[in-house]
């Protein structure tokens, strides 16, 4: 079962803030642009896909703009007829929002989406400029994006949009800490594609094989994982551990890691490095274990796909982990600078198939009701009313965020000119 203190604030937490509002809108008259600052193969990006994908089929009219030329997922957002444009061309903050605005003058939208957290503040001030609705995004734990942005960056990030889609409960709980208003926060869960992920007809046999997937960052400790692979060889234990992910360009922790790797005794057979994969769905059936060492997590995509491919989980207890991984029942949470319970709890995994089974079962089970892809357009539909509500009721109350049109240009303007400051 889930912890009981996480059973309580979740309680607490569905009387704080938007879910799902069932007065549906009809989303094939709506206008979106989505603006992302990179379109690279992360979690993010593949959930501003799996979103256009699903506002497409509903027939709603989306475009994607992104900071970064390129990435992973340009491709296939493009493959769904959807336009992407470029918007980062300049160094400049604020020419950069000159260029947003002047596209959305161009080519209007009735919503504003970011959907990273760093890309906040461009739809708020587009927002205030154009007097459309502006949402951002606000994903892992709060605090870790906040850190990222810097304190004034952090500050006008999660103040500026008029309302903010959050990933998962802990994120919420912080930005109320931080004293944004429960009006403007709704919950917009990950989702999964449960058709493409999902159990593997037959296991391989032996070895073992622990995977740890990921964007190869220092706030997933990939180090952590390496120690525990050597922890559970040295106990005798046949396992082998994957590292799947790509590297960031101004951070290849891949050398540090095979570094690593080869003192603890585990190259050649003991840990392999796989690099970024494009069909993550061909090495979670060949998996066992999925094990996640994460210092900071909003609600994790590759806990999503390898629960949806029917595998158990071994995870550190951050962030929103507790909310999709019920401790005991589809997988086990631990402490992350706990390695000896997360040793153990792998081993209790490693030398019991029966268990490893029905976990994997429950896993699947909860994505499917909670997680799966085809919610999501109800998600939408519910997130786009509430913010079209917040921004009636504002306007009714002559809200500061909401002035008259000559107000809304120079209130915008001094915004923009506070991005461009150093």
């Amino acid at each position: 079962m889930a912890f009981p203190e996480f059973r309580q604030a979740r309680r607490q937490l569905k009387t704080s803030f938007k879910t799902i509002n069932f007065r549906m809108l009809d989303l094939s008259k709506l206008r979106i642009c989505y603006l992302a600052g990179t379109l690279g193969q992360g979690g993010a990006e593949r959930q501003l896909f799996y979103a256009a994908q699903a506002l497409r089929q509903s027939g709603a009219n989306v475009r994607v703009m992104s900071l970064e030329p390129g990435g992973f997922w340009e491709t296939p957002i493009r493959q769904l007829g959807l336009p992407v444009t470029w918007a980062g061309q300049d160094g400049s903050r604020f020419k950069r929002v000159l260029r947003i605005v002047k596209h959305l003058r161009k080519e209007p939208a009735d919503i504003l989406q970011s959907q990273h957290f760093y890309t906040n503040a461009y739809v708020g001030v587009a927002g205030l400029l154009l007097n459309r609705v502006g949402i951002g995004a606000l994903r892992s734990n709060g605090l870790f994006d906040m850190t990222q942005s810097g304190g004034i960056g952090g500050r006008i990030n999660l103040r500026l949009p008029r309302m903010l889609a959050a990933n998962s409960r802990s994120s919420i709980q912080y930005a109320m800490k931080r004293g944004v208003e429960s009006s403007r926060l709704y919950f917009l869960p990950n989702v999964v594609d449960t058709e493409r992920f999902k159990p593997a007809d037959r296991r391989p046999p032996a070895p073992i094989t622990l995977l740890a997937a990921g964007r190869l960052t220092r706030e997933k400790r990939f180090d952590r994982f390496l120690s525990i692979v050597q922890r559970l060889r040295e106990l005798g234990l046949v396992v082998r551990g994957w590292i799947v992910g790509p590297t960031r360009p101004n951070e290849d922790l891949r050398p540090e890691l095979e570094r690593q790797a080869a003192a603890l005794g585990l190259l050649p057979d003991g840990v392999e490095f796989l690099g970024s994969v494009a069909d993550m769905s061909s090495i979670y059936r060949q998996s066992t274990i999925c094990v996640l060492t994460s210092e900071h997590e909003g609600t994790p995509n590759v806990l999503l796909e390898a629960m949806a491919a029917g595998l158990p989980v071994v995870a550190t207890n951050v962030g929103g982990v507790p909310e999709i991984v019920q401790h005991g029942q589809s997988g086990f949470l631990a402490p992350g600078e706990d390695v000896n319970a997360q040793v153990a709890a792998i081993v209790q995994l490693v030398r019991d198939a029966d268990l490893r089974a029905r976990m994997g079962t429950r896993a699947r089970a909860y994505v499917e009701e909670n997680h799966s892809v085809h919610r999501l357009s109800a998600h939408l539909s519910g997130l786009y009313e509430e913010a079209f509500s917040l921004r009636r009721t504002r306007k009714n109350q002559a809200a500061p965020f909401t002035p008259h049109s000559g107000q809304a240009s120079a209130a915008g303007i001094r915004f923009a000119e506070r991005l461009n400051q150093p």
